[in-house]
């Protein structure tokens, strides 16, 4: 048992070694993309009437009561031509937000605003049967998507659209911000989290050329690459992820803009966070299953883009080995103590602290891009890495879930994210009627295994073997993190 304990523990940990390689492949390649003279000189010239194509901006919104306002007014302040722009509000709403929604936008088409209102009685394919059935009557030969929460600057579509001169580009992503970022510990982590994935990843992988993704929101697509590549599909909970390889798969090109930043709201409880994560790791975990036989069997993409593709594809299912790995280091402690024969293994196992060494040096870069380097953003730093790894291996029950269930292919609906208009804490959540007020089964495993690593702890303290101390302390706490917001953010 000893045996096939330790071979478990080592593949699950070799495997995170890999991932870890990968990402320090995209993390040069982001470091070289800050050393380039940017290429894209060839493009659309807005001053000229000619040069000015059609755009159709999509809202796709499902019972947004408390940020619709927002939203509409926000997008009545985009500067272009209004005689090439149309607006297409997605709106699959079940509740109240319908009448107060039909109203804002009867108000803005009285001031002159190309604003429709497209209400589905059903739900099929959820978000993107939205946008397919949007795109149907679409005008425009660009079209704009945005969630509920997203509130680009005026000038987003002038700073996005003229990369289209280029004929060859499908997709145009910009960067996500956060209005809310500092509201709580919780938000605090996720725009870490997404920060990373906005800065290195993203720009790491269109640098080299691998394939990047669509992030469902805050870009823009040529409406022929949407159509060419298969349109909007509904058989996965990331259909921007699946249509993104479908489009580059057909030789597309997507080009990732990371000095445009559109701010949006996060999750500020931890049952939308819950939700979000749910949906991202499944649907990812779908299209792996859907797309990666596809990716493998193409013979015009490079081995590199295939490696990165696999890995890009299998993000979410890191959970599934940290989980491993994390429930098998209490067995793996025993062992260290009881059973000599392993004791070179153990002294070899140290090289995987590597993978930690390359995670925090990938994160580093992506916080100081945005934050700025120095003694002081360093320490910032190193606190919000432990808390952000803690809290991920925290929900990495709930996130091992939606992945084995993506994997195995059972189906689920789209829960979409509740938005709620809070961008600061004097904000109240008081009556809110989207907050999801039920606990999972999932919360109470989270509980049992907070006990469990705490229990871990007292068994390294009385071997005076301090060597997985940090990483069940980070456990402890990150299960306990969950498990609390969980039970407590009931306001």
């Amino acid at each position: 048992m000893d045996l096939f304990i330790v071979i478990i523990y080592t593949l699950a940990l070799l495997f995170i070694f890999l991932y870890s390689l990968a990402q320090l492949n995209l993390l040069f390649g982001y470091l070289k993309s800050k050393r380039q003279v940017p290429e894209d000189l060839d493009v659309f010239d807005l001053s000229e009437e000619n040069e000015t194509p059609y755009v159709t901006i999509q809202l796709p919104v499902y019972n947004e009561l408390y940020v619709m306002d927002r939203l509409l007014e926000n997008i009545a302040l985009l500067d272009y031509p209004q005689h090439k722009l149309e607006i297409q509000v997605l709106d699959d709403s079940t509740d109240e937000s319908i009448k107060t929604t039909f109203d804002k936008i009867k108000e803005l088409k009285a001031s002159g605003l190309n604003i429709i209102h497209i209400h589905r009685t059903n739900r099929d394919g959820f978000k993107a049967g939205a946008l397919k059935e949007g795109l149907e009557i679409a005008k425009g030969e660009f079209i704009a998507i945005f969630d509920a929460d997203f509130l680009p600057k005026s000038d987003w579509l002038k700073q996005t659209v003229p990369h289209f001169k280029n004929p060859k580009i499908g997709v145009v992503q910009t960067r996500w911000g956060h209005i809310n970022r500092n509201y709580s510990l919780l938000t605090q982590i996720q725009a870490f989290a997404l920060d990373f994935h906005f800065t290195m990843e993203q720009v790491g992988r269109n640098m080299q050329k691998h394939f990047i993704n669509f992030n469902g929101t805050a870009g823009i697509w040529r409406k022929t690459c949407i159509e060419d590549a298969g349109n909007w599909q509904g058989d996965t909970l990331t259909e921007d992820l699946d249509l993104s390889y479908r489009a580059q798969l057909k030789n597309w090109e997507f080009k990732y803009l990371e000095q445009v930043e559109t701010p949006a709201e996060l999750p500020v409880v931890i049952s939308a966070a819950r939700s979000q994560q749910f949906r991202w790791n499944k649907g990812a975990a779908e299209n792996f299953k859907k797309l990666f036989k596809a990716v493998r069997a193409n013979k015009s993409m490079s081995f590199s883009t295939k490696v990165h593709s696999f890995f890009h594809l299998l993000n979410s299912s890191m959970f599934l080995l940290v989980l491993l790995v994390s429930i098998l280091s209490l067995p793996i402690l025993y062992i260290k103590n009881n059973n000599p024969m392993f004791s070179w293994y153990f002294n070899l196992m140290a090289f995987f602290a590597i993978s930690t060494v390359i995670f925090f040096t990938c994160y580093w870069v992506s916080f100081k891009n945005i934050h700025g380097s120095g003694s002081k953003n360093f320490f910032t730093y190193v606190k919000l890495f432990v808390t952000f790894f803690s809290v991920a291996m925290g929900f990495s029950i709930h996130n091992s879930v939606a992945v084995l269930e993506g994997h195995i292919g059972k189906r689920s609906e789209f829960v979409r994210t509740p938005k709620f208009n809070i961008e600061n804490i004097g904000n109240s959540l008081k009556d809110n009627k989207y907050i999801n007020k039920n606990l999972s089964f999932n919360t109470i495993l989270e509980a049992l295994l907070m006990f469990y690593f705490a229990f871990a702890l007292y068994v390294g303290y009385s071997m005076n073997d301090y060597g997985f101390f940090l990483f069940h302390a980070m456990l402890c706490f990150g299960f306990g993190f969950v498990f609390f917001k969980s039970v407590t953010s009931k306001v």
